[in-house]
């Protein structure tokens, strides 16, 4: 019989980490205990273990779905380059009038060097999300994947963030004036959206854009 994907997760937890109980796995996971009971019973290791496994410990994503691979993200195979793995999640950001679509799975992990990552920012607050819209092209376009550190709140003029709008999140350049919030776009078809500062409450900056790459298809 096979075993179960929670039970053989924890062995391998517990074996790692020296962790003994499930209820000190339940704290390093922040959840409750039954949490680990209702996962068992589902028979399937959720997303957010692996995140919160992976930023605890650095442990290697795969092993821990699957218990193939290194132990450890720590070195690639060519030196002594280290690399941290930063997770790309389901919700999609707008760079238009926009759409939000959150789902909790993780779609991919993208690897990046560590020395690299230390210089742009908490590598642990990073999420990468693809972009939909054409409110910011040419610099992003639709399609195009971005990093975004979830540390870096604080609004320095021109720089592009990740906004959420009540039920949307767009992708703009800001700039804090004493009594409103703009909201750029590179696109020159798009207009700027100004936010009295009454309205400001409504926003959450969720991040700052460090990083976008593209895909040629």
């Amino acid at each position: 019989m096979t075993e179960n994907k929670i039970d053989a997760l924890i062995k391998r937890v517990f074996h790692a980490t020296g962790i003994s109980s499930q209820s000190e796995l339940a704290r390093e996971l922040e959840i409750n205990r039954s949490g680990i009971t209702h996962a068992r019973n589902n028979n399937k290791i959720p997303d957010k273990w692996i995140v919160k496994l992976y930023k605890n410990f650095g442990f290697n994503p795969q092993w821990l779905e699957s218990g193939i691979g290194k132990t450890f993200i720590n070195t690639n195979s060519q030196g002594d380059v280290e690399f941290k793995y930063i997770p790309k999640v389901a919700a999609r950001l707008s760079a238009g009038t926009g759409s939000f679509e959150s789902e909790e799975n993780i779609t991919d992990y993208l690897s990046f060097q560590t020395k690299w990552l230390a210089g742009k920012g908490a590598a642990n607050s990073m999420v990468a999300m693809e972009v939909f819209g054409q409110s910011m092209e040419p610099v992003i376009k639709e399609g195009d994947t971005v990093l975004i550190d979830q540390s870096q709140k604080k609004i320095l003029a021109g720089a592009i963030y990740a906004v959420g709008v009540e039920d949307t999140i767009l992708i703009k350049r800001l700039e804090k004036h004493p009594d409103k919030l703009v909201l750029s776009s590179e696109n020159k078809d798009y207009e700027p959206i100004y936010l009295q500062r009454e309205e400001t409450d409504k926003v959450r900056i969720i991040g700052k854009i460090i990083w976008s790459c593209r895909e040629y298809r």
